[in-house]
């Protein structure tokens, strides 16, 4: 018995992986929303908030997680943000360190600025695991807009991201 229930355990496992493996979240259009939110972490998501901006698919970026050594100039000069930009649109976050602290960032952020709908901007293979944090955490009126940064993530990240996908959705569960 204990070994057909592990057996059942473990092909639902493998499974699983190949699901996050083959069906990585994609781009998404050109929807319109009040803000976009980018977790630092991965190459091309500040890129991908920043043309959010430019496009006029969002009015303000928060940029979650940002080293607090890192200065609003030092920001701009690196990623060709003009001062008029930065100081209307852009909102450097410092207080997050890890994923579910970025969902904290974001839905104090989110409520001091009246934000009704998102763009999350983070990496494909951490979109589900980001935007999983940020339902637990957002209220309910906020609409989130998934907008996948497409990589070519190595195995060794893919296995790692799914195993803390596993356990951000179990202590979901457990905060119930």
């Amino acid at each position: 018995m204990i070994r057909r229930a592990l057996s059942l355990l473990f092909l639902a496992w493998v499974i699983g992986f190949l699901w996050f493996v083959v069906a990585l979240p994609q781009p998404s259009d050109g929807e319109t929303t009040d803000a976009v939110i980018v977790p630092t972490g991965g190459p091309g998501r500040i890129a991908r908030g920043l043309a959010v901006l430019d496009q006029g698919l969002a009015a303000k970026m928060l940029v979650s997680g940002v080293d607090p050594d890192v200065r609003p100039g030092e920001f701009a000069a690196e990623f060709g943000v003009s001062p008029r930009t930065m100081a209307c649109c852009v909102t450097l976050g410092f207080a997050a360190v890890d994923t579910r602290s970025n969902a904290a960032e974001t839905a104090k952020w989110v409520a001091q600025n009246e934000v009704r709908s998102l763009r999350l901007v983070t990496t494909d293979w951490h979109m589900r695991r980001a935007a999983g944090e940020l339902d637990r955490t957002l209220p309910d009126h906020v609409t989130v807009i998934r907008d996948a940064v497409p990589s070519q993530p190595d195995l060794g990240t893919l296995f790692l991201e799914y195993h803390k996908l596993l356990a951000s959705r179990a202590a979901g569960l457990a905060d119930l």
